[in-house]
């Protein structure tokens, strides 16, 4: 199923089915017996179905990416947490929370500041704070996405960079790219894992920095370098040898599109609206303008790459 509007693509069967699943979750109380099955299908059937994802994952993607886009990546991710975490101070936002701010717009969303909120010793409040942006603009972001697409003109290439390095998490990115295409989604998961890759080293900082201090805990590799990367990496690699069988290729991507339609659906009904006014609105303000000047990042960075 697509939506289609000013005669394009907006928005595709993934989306949909994060937009049903926050509706049924913001109208209706579910029992708690449905948490453990939303949060397999969300987390566990993802990461499988990222994992499959790599055996689509043509060499001409790969060979896209190059150096220079790995570099103009960690470039990337350096002033966005910078200039993240400027702009949460200025909203008054505590040091410990434009941190988290900062984790989650520029890397990878509630992966990020799970893994930073421990190691900086942040305070439960501010952890449900930043969690709480990153379900609510993440969203937004998946539905603004497309409409950019549209009105900014990027090719399929362009637009799968530009949605790896804004969107929150794989399966928004996942979910942006879908109506532009298989190449906008194999490119765009690319950048984005490339992004998420640089958890390790922001994690290691953040470590060094607030290790010793009352509060500050040990680093959890489980977050630093999550193993369904692992598995991308290796399905991407064997496709490029043609080592998987060329008859398994579709089976997989089926599933891996069920597996995906499935996860998006869970996510939505982990997503509940009404925890905006929890947020509080300083928090949306400052994580809203991180998120456009890293949109703003972006474009810049796929024009100095001359990415075509």
């Amino acid at each position: 199923m697509q939506l289609i509007i000013f005669g394009a693509h907006w928005i595709g069967s993934l989306v949909l089915a994060i937009l049903t699943g926050i509706a049924v979750r913001s109208s209706v109380c579910l029992p708690q017996t449905f948490n453990p099955g939303i949060q397999f299908s969300a987390k566990t059937l993802l990461e499988i179905g990222v994992v499959l994802l790599g055996a689509a994952l043509s060499t001409a993607a790969i060979r896209q990416a190059g150096l220079p886009l790995v570099g103009g990546i960690a470039v990337l991710v350096a002033l966005s947490l910078a200039g993240s975490f400027l702009i949460g101070r200025l909203f008054g936002l505590s040091a410990s929370l434009a941190t988290l701010v900062a984790c989650g717009n520029s890397i990878c969303g509630n992966s990020a500041i799970a893994a930073a909120a421990p190691v900086i010793g942040a305070k439960p409040d501010d952890i449900a704070a930043s969690i709480a942006f990153t379900a609510v603009l993440g969203i937004a972001a998946v539905l603004t996405l497309p409409l950019l697409h549209l009105f900014l003109g990027l090719n399929a290439v362009q637009y799968g960079v530009f949605s790896g390095l804004t969107a929150y998490a794989v399966p928004q990115v996942l979910a942006a790219t879908a109506s532009a295409g298989a190449v906008s989604t194999q490119v765009g998961t690319l950048v984005k894992l490339i992004r998420v890759m640089m958890l390790g080293p922001v994690i290691l900082l953040l470590a060094a920095v607030h290790g010793r201090r009352p509060g500050g805990s040990a680093v959890n590799l489980r977050h630093v370098l999550p193993w369904f990367i692992l598995g991308f990496a290796a399905m991407a690699s064997l496709r490029s040898f043609d080592a998987i069988p060329a008859v398994l290729l579709p089976g997989m991507s089926a599933v891996s599109a069920a597996f995906t339609v499935t996860a998006m659906a869970a996510l939505g009904l982990s997503v509940d609206v009404r925890s905006v006014a929890d947020a509080g609105g300083r928090v949306l303000a400052a994580a809203a303008l991180s998120l456009l000047a890293l949109a703003a990042l972006g474009l810049c960075l796929i024009g100095l790459l001359n990415i075509v």
